[in-house]
């Protein structure tokens, strides 16, 4: 199985302090959380692979939205 991996630039939706960050595509679609380097409040990442249109979806937002 081929590893599909990708960076992308993203603002937190606390405090919108930017960051990159790896998606790996490979494991299909994803909901996860991980933590502001700046602020330490979680972020949630919604992840989904568009099959059709061979793109990737990435949703970003606070656990409170």
């Amino acid at each position: 199985m081929m590893i599909k991996l990708s960076e992308r630039r993203i603002a937190c939706p606390h405090c919108g302090h930017h960051l990159h960050t790896t998606l790996d595509s490979s494991g299909g679609d994803q909901d996860y959380y991980d933590e502001c380097p700046s602020c330490c409040n979680e972020i949630h990442y919604h992840l989904h692979i568009d099959e059709y249109r061979k793109k990737i979806q990435l949703t970003v937002d606070s656990d409170d939205e």
